[in-house]
């Protein structure tokens, strides 16, 4: 009888230890899914990350200074263009009132900090997204890079001037500006093998998913956009008071209204974009704030492609390049490096080889974030991961523990990052925004990038591979005692 009794004990502390694994692992997790809620607009649930107190050294703009520019700039604008001022009204002192108080796109100007674009629960940025869909253009022009073509402004403000992808500044009704990249690729068309990365269409859907996935993966560095059907005739034509735009609109033998890009690469009615008959599919992505108000800097990226038919960089052909990277300034200190892995992290998952440059806030100095721009010609292949884009990861071996278990969550089934983004993407007015292929394909590259990072650790152990930043994260939250992931 005792041997039973104590066979009997044996069973009834391992259904304990099951039921305590499983309300642990499963049932207590769910429920504080349930009592978390989910924020508008993100497809997962979760406790957030400690948000860290902000400073007025921690933002990027003053609310005054910035208030007080803008409305100048307001003024100005509407003494050249009164046209509209009477229409619009935009000039009264009520529209100025209203702008430091209300205006979409100056929230999001003033939620910039040195963590990111945004915080992860504003609704300055759903409230923005709402009115680059929803707000009449006042006026459209050339952007920088095809004036800087034509000879129209400094050259030493742009990156490149690319003269292959037609885009258009929109200026909205609430004096808000937005960069307009019009559709010149189905959804369903691949890039083919033999074009070069550097001669590839730029795709409005990629510039839509690009910030869905870098909010997804808490990264925070690419600018809020939105796909949106624009009226090529009322919406840019009537509004330009550009001549040499005005000049590109003809209708098509279809009797579509169509413009194209005066450049000296791509300026042919054959290159055209063409609406049905009017409306024309695009994305539109917020702009930054003004460089006058907050500096940013262009910097080369060190893992910079060669843009020639033949040549090759060095870190092409040298697996030990991250070794002399290392020993530049600044990637020899701070967290420039392991941003430049993030970002290449970010590019893979999108396909996207233009990485050319990146840009910071001046104001930040060397330890700020890595801006995300210009993501068009990601999401080109999803039968294909160009490995070589991961450079970055598998010459240096190291990436930051947030990435990482940011990474390993969204393999998991319940939070697969396929699924995360398909829920995303919805929210999208274009929507789908992506094929079942390219969401798929997120999958598939999260899992190389996965495989990569264990190979590091096979080879270096995961000391010297995982650079522990939660400390700095939690250091800056006092109380908090782990890091937890959302949208």
């Amino acid at each position: 009888m005792p041997w039973i009794r104590r066979d009997r004990l044996l069973i009834l502390l391992l259904l304990g230890a099951l039921l305590s694994a499983d309300l642990y692992f499963h049932l207590w997790p769910e429920v504080r899914r349930q009592l978390a809620g989910a924020e508008p607009g993100c497809p997962c649930r979760g406790a957030p990350r400690p948000q860290p107190p902000r400073g007025p050294e921690e933002s990027l703009l003053s609310r005054q200074e910035a208030v007080r520019y803008y409305r100048r700039k307001m003024v100005r604008w509407n003494r050249r263009h009164k046209l509209y001022r009477e229409e619009l009204n935009l000039t009264s002192p009520d529209s100025l009132l209203q702008l430091g108080r209300e205006a979409s796109w100056l929230q999001f100007h003033l939620g910039i900090s040195r963590y990111g674009l945004y915080p992860r629960s504003s609704p300055a940025i759903n409230k923005l997204l709402h009115a680059m869909q929803d707000f009449n253009t006042v006026s459209a022009d050339y952007s920088q890079d095809e004036k800087a073509l034509l000879g129209a402004c400094d050259c030493t403000q742009i990156v490149k001037p690319s003269g292959v992808h037609l885009k258009l500044v929109l200026r909205f009704q609430d004096f808000g500006k937005a960069m307009f990249k019009p559709m010149r690729q189905e959804r369903e068309e691949e890039t083919p093998e033999d074009c070069f990365y550097f001669v590839d269409f730029q795709r409005h859907n990629a510039e839509i998913a690009a910030f869905h996935l870098d909010r997804i993966l808490d990264f925070r560095r690419v600018p809020p956009t939105i796909g949106r059907l624009i009226n090529v005739t009322k919406d840019i034509l009537e509004v330009t008071k550009n001549e040499i735009l005005q000049s590109v609109f003809f209708v098509s033998p279809a009797s579509n209204v169509c413009f194209f890009a005066k450049c000296p690469y791509m300026c042919k009615t054959e290159y055209a974009v063409c609406g049905n008959p009017h409306l024309l599919e695009g994305s539109l992505s917020a702009f930054l704030p003004s460089l006058n108000l907050a500096p940013r800097l262009s910097i080369p990226n060190p893992w910079i492609r060669s843009y020639s038919f033949a040549g090759k960089e060095e870190w092409e052909v040298n697996p030990l390049y991250c070794n002399t990277v290392r020993e530049i300034y600044p990637y020899n200190s701070g967290n420039r490096l392991l941003n430049i892995i993030d970002m290449a992290i970010f590019d893979f998952l999108i396909g996207n080889m233009d990485r050319h440059h990146y840009e910071m806030f001046t104001k930040f100095g060397d330890e700020g974030f890595l801006i995300h721009l210009d993501n068009a010609r990601g999401f080109g292949r999803h039968s294909h991961d160009e490995t070589s884009i991961l450079a970055p990861l598998s010459q240096c071996c190291i990436i930051k523990r947030t990435t990482l278990l940011h990474l390993q969550l969204l393999a998991l089934p319940e939070y697969r990052l396929s699924d995360v983004m398909r829920e995303s993407l919805l929210l999208d007015h274009l929507a789908p925004v992506l094929t079942e292929p390219h969401l798929l394909a997120l999958d598939r590259r999260l899992w190389l990038i996965l495989k990569t990072v264990g190979k590091c650790i096979d080879a270096h152990g995961e000391d010297k591979v995982v650079a522990n930043d939660t400390k700095q994260v939690e250091g800056r939250a006092p109380g908090s005692q782990q890091v937890n992931f959302n949208c």
